[in-house]
């Protein structure tokens, strides 16, 4: 199919579908000699608790000293549908500027409610991280992405972290979280099923915006001014909360003429014309991985001067050198957490 063709194409069917046959026609434009995949990858016993990983050709981007970093893309649908066979065009594309690209199942409603598919997210994050290096991965250096549904996800690990403590790590370990077009800060619920699945009395626990303190890790968050399914408000009022908390390393983006299926559609090669979501992810992962570490590519350590604290990277690497949960508690709701380093400028000091 010609490519201008297939562009349009595929911009009709996210128009018209947003759903699986947009995917299929999506996943359809992609190379398969672009990226290496393992498929079906068990994180869990249950069988949604699967995933797939995500390698780059050797086309891509050399990797660094210590590895590749670490992507795990959670995908939307309601917290109710959805399959990671149809974000093919999303790790690929990742692949493909060289990260290694983690894109995990998880149980829904009605399998589930609240908190179970964030359990689930916790427990692909671990697995991420625990496997990093066999995949060429460096395990220090993970990102939660998420799209809708899958960016409230990825953003409740990132600032709630009793959900990470559960197993064994702290959201220290992170080295930013991506959240495109997600709801944030969504009550009240004006739908029957998602008062179902975000039973009353663990709503407020349900709002990553309830759970900022200042010590979250980089952030970068997107929406289409033309999204009509979660409103771009939510965007704004995570982004607001984090600053005003003292999260310096906020990224914000709005694309114009954008809905909200198309967001993560451009990452697909035939749709990316019509935004940069996927240049700017990809800029924003690989400036927080040079930031995060020395020039020749190894960790920063605390050897500074006895008149100058160490900064906000230094910090962040000790603390993922050395944050370790012990005795972690059969849920992620008693489980205690880390703390963590409050973002700081590398000018700041303590």
């Amino acid at each position: 199919m010609p490519r201008r063709l297939l562009t349009v194409t595929a911009a009709l069917a996210l128009a018209a579908l947003g759903g699986c046959s947009a995917a299929g026609v999506l996943n359809a434009a992609v190379s398969p000699k672009s990226f290496h995949v393992e498929a079906g990858l068990a994180y869990g016993s249950a069988p949604r608790q699967q995933l797939d990983v995500y390698t780059p050709a050797a086309s891509a981007p050399p990797a660094g000293v210590q590895g590749r970093p670490v992507i795990v893309f959670f995908y939307g649908g309601s917290w109710q549908n959805g399959s990671r066979s149809h974000y093919l065009f999303v790790g690929a594309a990742l692949a493909s500027r060289g990260f290694v690209a983690v894109v995990p199942d998880y149980r829904t409603w009605p399998d589930t409610a609240f908190p179970g598919f964030v359990d689930d997210a916790a427990a692909a994050v671990r697995w991420a991280r625990d496997h990093a290096a066999e995949f060429g991965g460096d395990p220090s250096r993970i990102f939660l992405m998420g799209h809708s549904a899958g960016a409230h996800i990825a953003m409740l690990l990132a600032t709630d972290g009793r959900y990470l403590a559960a197993q064994q790590m702290s959201k220290c370990a992170l080295s930013g979280v991506i959240g495109l077009a997600g709801p944030y800060d969504f009550l009240p619920l004006h739908d029957a099923t998602l008062e179902q699945i975000f039973p009353p009395a663990l709503r407020a626990a349900s709002q990553p915006i309830n759970f900022v303190e200042g010590d979250e890790p980089p952030v970068f968050v997107a929406a289409g001014q033309r999204d009509t399914i979660v409103d771009p408000g939510n965007t704004d009022r995570l982004a607001a909360k984090l600053r005003a908390s003292g999260d310096e390393e906020v990224e914000v983006k709005h694309y114009p003429r954008v809905g909200h299926a198309l967001l993560v559609g451009a990452f697909a090669g035939p749709l990316r014309g019509f935004a940069p979501v996927l240049d700017d992810v990809s800029a924003f992962i690989d400036a927080t991985v040079s930031r995060d570490a020395r020039p020749d590519g190894h960790a920063q350590t605390s050897s500074t001067s006895s008149d100058t604290a160490p900064n906000v990277y230094q910090i962040r690497r000790r603390a993922k050198a050395n944050a370790a949960v012990s005795d972690a508690a059969e849920t992620s709701a008693v489980t205690p957490e880390v703390d963590c380093a409050r973002q700081r400028t590398p000018s700041q000091r303590d």
